[in-house]
């Protein structure tokens, strides 16, 4: 008799007996990832799907079993986010989830998540409604009402700027949430808001909403606009002779800012996660995701959002250690439970609403090159 008719013939007697086989050790631990490598983010989507396939490739295997990574291109769209969180549950059965960027991304991807009680963390997701509400939703950065209110302090307090203007994409739900932190903080330590101006995603002229805030005369204008239309601005501003600081968010942390803005980006200043490629004092962590970027990427340097994606795969792993089993509940309590784990962006924690408890970066472009200048802390 054949080896795999003796085989089969005793995987069926224990089955006979009413006893589970157990997993193979080849068996594959599924982890969905959707994020957006086409559309508007694409950009940012990528380099965090690098930094994920990274951190893939140096730790292939978790509890002596492959892990597997399915790839899902959300498209920039909050419906392709829904149906790509769909796909992942429904059709791959992933057991965890990575992403996305882009917040109201994340919102539209998490309720289907949620419905289908698979845990999911954000990348760069950074607006509260994420995580509101959630069970299975987490996030691997920090929130926007602290990036927001970080952001109003250092340029209080630390920059000493009294009177400051916003200029805000209505039309996205992370821009909004942040101008709105940004003010309310602002007023509250003590600044004055000297204008509060407006457009929508896709604009090309700016020429009316800052000739309007040049008259107002703000020390300095936060815009967390998207890295694209934030370096438009910028030279817009400048070709008007505008003499105010810009100041951006984590959203405008992208290689291309510097490229498209040119001249125009001298003086920015924005919010960011806590890695630089050049940081003084990097952790051991941020060496390592650094070193290993570079062998594996020799022609680019990584920035936070590659940084984001390799935090994210490696809290799926150190949970699921801490698990002790592959299963979505047991998960997802571990992800709970994450604290003090030291990660490429410093040591992390998840708090009480899955939102991640780790510094804010501020980035100052100067001749011509992005500097990581120090850490703020909200008022």
């Amino acid at each position: 008799m054949k080896l795999g008719t003796l085989l089969s013939m005793a995987a069926m007697a224990v089955m006979g007996m009413g006893l589970a086989l157990p997993a193979q050790a080849a068996d594959p631990i599924k982890i969905g990832v959707y994020l957006p490598l086409t559309g508007q983010n694409a950009f940012g989507g990528q380099l965090e799907l690098e930094g994920i396939q990274l951190a893939h490739k140096l730790k292939p295997t978790v509890l002596d079993r492959p892990v597997e990574l399915v790839v899902v291109d959300n498209k920039s769209d909050k419906v392709e986010a829904a149906n790509a969180v769909k796909r992942l549950t429904e059709h791959e059965k992933v057991l965890a989830i990575i992403g996305t960027y882009g917040s109201s991304l994340a919102m539209a991807g998490g309720e289907v998540a949620e419905r289908a009680k698979v845990p999911v963390i954000g990348t760069s997701c950074t607006n509260p409604l994420v995580t509101q509400g959630k069970k299975y939703y987490f996030r691997a950065c920090f929130i926007d009402p602290y990036q927001g209110a970080a952001a109003a302090t250092y340029a209080y307090k630390n920059l000493g700027y009294k009177k400051a203007a916003v200029l805000t994409d209505v039309a996205n739900d992370y821009a909004v949430g942040l101008s709105n932190f940004f003010k309310k903080t602002f007023k509250k330590i003590g600044g004055e808001l000297v204008a509060d101006m407006k457009y929508s995603s896709g604009d090309q002229d700016f020429t009316a909403q800052l000739t309007e805030l040049i008259s107002k005369k703000p020390d300095i204008v936060f815009m967390p606009a998207y890295f694209a239309e934030g370096a438009i601005i910028m030279k817009q501003a400048r070709e008007l002779g505008a003499t105010f600081v810009l100041m951006g968010a984590d959203a405008m942390d992208n290689p291309d800012t510097l490229k498209i803005g040119g001249k125009a980006v001298e003086g920015f200043l924005h919010t960011t996660f806590p890695y630089d490629v050049n940081m003084e004092n990097m952790s051991a962590e941020a060496k390592t995701f650094t070193d290993a970027w570079k062998k594996n990427f020799p022609n680019k340097d990584p920035n936070v959002n590659s940084a984001l994606g390799y935090n994210c795969y490696n809290i799926i792993l150190d949970a699921l250690t801490r698990a002790g089993k592959a299963d979505t509940e047991a998960l997802t309590a571990a992800l709970a439970a994450t604290k003090n784990l030291p990660t490429a962006l410093g040591v992390l924690s998840i708090n009480e609403t899955h939102d991640a408890e780790m510094p804010v970066g501020i980035i100052k472009y100067m001749d011509g090159k992005r500097k990581y200048i120090g850490d703020a802390i909200a008022e």
